[in-house]
């Protein structure tokens, strides 16, 4: 079975799994019957990128600057850019708190028995109330890669991941137990509600587990359906005692897990309380969004034009970011609802290379934060550190594609974590210059769906 075929399998999977919890959002959004709607409004191709010109200072000044230094932060050396490594998460715990965690510099740790140099760090973290900056917590965590760590929740709590285990923490930056898995977990993703979350992690084929058996006190018995995944690979993982990858979907709230897969790679599923989306192939560069109901059904939402694969992200219960590419492997950005309208589309150069997402938690505005290079690059010439000449960061308004901030970013990190956007979309703060900066931003305009 192919990438994609095996993509699938695993969507329908979840929509046994999921089913009998989405019936009525399902019902209220049903509209199989309905066809795509034509882009209504101001839905021509933003203005979003004029030229390849490099924001030399943020479009807006800020209302507040935290310096970095007295905070302990020191910033990495450019040896670094590409590596791909994780070194700070920004985030919001409410409007009125940041919270910063940042990789403490120190003596490389070696394992005591081989000798071999261990990917073992330590974080600092901050709690900063705003606008003063003072600190109102800290703490010092370890982990032992170089993977992204932290993710933010709703309820003014964050979710921290070392190696195979979850732990919750909340502004006091203390730390309770969550969740265990067999193996690390190597990537965590959650729908716009957080009422679910999608783990992948790689685990010892002899350990994996059914649904509602991850290691930890919270978990629950399962109380609807499941499927797992199979390949001939993968049962020549689980005969030989190879490590494998593993899908679950569990409910976030209680750890109980709804379903649990083997895959041959890491699963990238967007999902909302009602569905999920597919990208399906049709002729030429034209690829089908559809949007398949937990509780059966599905209803095409539109198409998009790309050269590569597209890639979806709920940003609200009823909005869908599809990215995708031109000819020229330069981005195109296209903002649809989840009743078939195009919203608004924006193309960026090709010199804007490694996008990152960050998303308000109401889902009124998206942080679009890029690698800026003095060339196009693609596959046929590829990026170099040295043809990186910063990064910067767009902010958009959700429904219109609006954008409400552009700033460089300083110093660079490839995989993002310098931007945090507050969970009402009107403050956004950066790692830029030597400091914090936070804006202030007018209400964004309603998201669909929301009143």
């Amino acid at each position: 079975m192919g990438r994609a075929g095996k993509k699938r399998t695993v969507a329908l999977a979840v929509a046994v799994a999921l089913g009998s919890t989405a019936a009525v959002a399902a019902a209220q959004h049903r509209g199989d019957s309905q066809k795509p709607a034509a882009p209504q409004g101001n839905s021509a191709l933003k203005a979003r990128f004029l030229s390849n010109h490099f924001p030399e200072q943020p479009s807006l000044a800020p209302v507040e600057t935290i310096p970095l230094a007295p905070l302990g932060f020191t910033a990495p050396g450019a040896t670094y850019l590409g590596a791909r490594y994780t070194f700070v998460s920004l985030d919001f715990i409410d409007e009125d708190q940041l919270l910063f965690t940042f990789r403490v510099p120190g003596l490389i740790h070696r394992d005591a028995k081989s000798g071999e140099e261990s990917d073992e760090r330590q974080i600092r973290a901050v709690v900063l109330r705003l606008p003063e900056g003072t600190i109102q917590a800290e703490a010092l965590w370890t982990v032992h890669d170089r993977a992204r760590y932290l993710w933010p929740l709703k309820n003014g709590h964050f979710l921290l991941r070392d190696r195979n285990s979850l732990r919750e923490g909340d502004a006091t930056l203390q730390l309770k137990p969550f969740l265990d898995f067999p193996g690390p977990l190597l990537r965590i993703e959650l729908d716009p509600e957080q009422q679910y979350m999608v783990t992948n992690s790689r685990e010892p084929a002899a350990t994996t587990q059914k649904p509602g058996q991850v290691g930890s006190p919270q978990v629950s018995s399962p109380s609807t359906a499941s499927a797992t995944v199979t390949t001939d690979e993968d049962d020549a993982a689980a005969q030989e005692g190879r490590p494998e990858l593993v899908v679950r979907i569990l409910r976030r709230a209680t750890g109980e897990v709804l379903l649990v897969s083997r895959v041959r790679s890491t699963v990238h599923l967007p999902i909302n309380n009602i569905g999920y989306v597919e990208n399906l192939r049709g002729q030429g560069l034209a690829w089908t969004l559809n949007l398949s109901y937990f509780t059966g059904g599905s209803k095409m939402l539109g198409k998009v034009d790309t050269v590569c694969d597209p890639e979806d992200e709920f940003l609200s219960q009823t909005e869908i970011l599809v990215t995708g590419c031109n000819a020229e492997g330069a981005r195109k950005l296209v903002a649809m609802t989840t009743e078939g309208k195009t919203l608004w589309m924006a193309q960026a150069p090709s010199t804007e290379m490694w996008p990152q997402l960050a998303v308000a938690a109401n889902g009124s505005r998206l942080a679009w934060t890029t690698l800026d290079t003095s060339r196009p690059v693609s596959m046929f010439a590829p990026m170099d550190s040295e043809d990186v000449k910063e990064q910067s960061v767009t902010v958009f308004d959700v429904t219109t594609g609006d954008i409400a901030l552009v700033s460089p970013l300083s110093p660079i990190f490839d995989v993002g974590g310098n931007v945090a956007i507050s969970p009402s979309g009107r403050r956004v703060a950066l790692v830029n210059a030597g400091a914090i900066q936070v804006f202030d931003l007018p209400a964004a305009p309603a998201v669909p769906g929301t009143q």
